[in-house]
């Protein structure tokens, strides 16, 4: 029996990477088991001794992670980057943000703001600090840990909710309540690269590896890329 490839990821690549998981099952005939966290709790289970094969996080979490020694190599396989966007309540009027001076008025007459305290989140507040806004949203803003409960909570709302958060799980999302306003103007947007490793002390080294050469493969890269990793 093939070892089972144990992989943890960060939720925001997930609407593409189930896909590429399913079809390295079918191709490879490997079992593969994933799941998805913020990147805070990725490092806070790794540093709490959960067996896994492969991360899969933004880079600067694998930086941190390689110099502790816990992946088995410093060269890691890229999967994408993906850049921030706005959600509002299915229904609601689509707020204008094609440019800065649009975006910052969409978020000043909102009547409240809903974003993580992942990484998406840690680069909006800092960016409202730099747009002049952050005093003025404090009082407005609700950040919960993961876009789950930003969903859930733009999904039920009443009034002039606006939602932040990754393009790629904002699309996803569509059917539940919840309709993408687009991305970030250019001149603001915020990319985060996620890339994979493989982990030191993982018991299936060789199906991590070759999970990691399927990565880079035409089919693993066009379904990527139809999710919205770039």
């Amino acid at each position: 029996m093939p070892a089972q490839l144990r992989i943890l990821s960060a939720g925001a690549v997930k609407p593409g990477l189930t896909g590429v998981i399913e079809l390295f099952r079918r191709d490879t005939g490997e079992a593969a088991t994933v799941s998805f966290a913020t990147a805070p709790s990725i490092l806070k289970r790794i540093a709490d001794g959960e067996p896994l094969d492969i991360v899969i996080a933004p880079r600067s979490v694998l930086d941190d992670l390689a110099k502790t020694g816990t992946l088995a190599e410093a060269d890691y396989v890229s999967v994408g980057r993906i850049g921030v966007g706005v959600l509002v309540r299915e229904g609601a009027p689509l707020p204008q943000i094609a440019t800065v001076e649009d975006f910052k008025e969409a978020l000043l007459s909102a009547e409240s703001l809903v974003y993580n305290r992942a990484s998406t989140g840690i680069y909006l507040a800092e960016l409202f600090g730099r747009l002049g806004i952050g005093n003025d949203l404090k009082a407005k803003s609700t950040r919960y840990p993961d876009f789950a409960a930003v969903l859930d909570h733009v999904s039920k709302g009443k009034g002039r909710e606006v939602g932040l958060g990754a393009t790629t799980v904002i699309i996803e999302n569509e059917s539940r309540g919840v309709k993408f306003a687009g991305p970030l103007p250019a001149e603001i947007q915020n990319y985060t690269t996620y890339a994979a490793g493989i982990v030191a002390g993982g018991g299936a080294k060789e199906a991590a590896r070759r999970f990691i050469r399927y990565l880079s493969s035409p089919a693993a890269k066009s379904l990527l890329s139809a999710a919205g990793l770039q």
